[in-house]
C-alpha cells in the first residue's frame, strides 16, 4: 500500500508555489483558473507540473553554479 500525500514539505511556501503555477499555465496558455479545473485535459494539467519542476530544476543548477 503506497501512502501518497499532497502535503508541502515547507507549509509557508505553498503560495508562492500556488503564484508559480499560475505563471507557468499563463506561459504555456494553459486556462487555469482558481477552484475546478477539470474542464483541462490531463495533458494540460501535465504540461504546467512538469515545466514547473522544469523551471525547478534549472534555477537550482544556476544556483549551484553560483550564477
Amino acid at each position: 500500500m503506497t501512502n501518497r500525500s499532497n502535503k508541502a514539505v515547507v507549509p509557508e511556501a505553498k503560495s508562492a508555489l500556488n503564484r508559480f503555477k499560475f505563471e507557468v499555465a499563463n506561459e504555456l496558455g494553459v486556462p487555469l483558473s482558481d477552484g475546478y479545473n477539470g474542464d483541462l485535459t490531463s495533458r494540460q494539467n501535465g504540461s504546467v507540473g512538469g515545466y514547473m519542476v522544469k523551471k525547478m530544476i534549472e534555477a537550482q543548477e544556476k544556483q549551484m553554479a553560483g550564477k
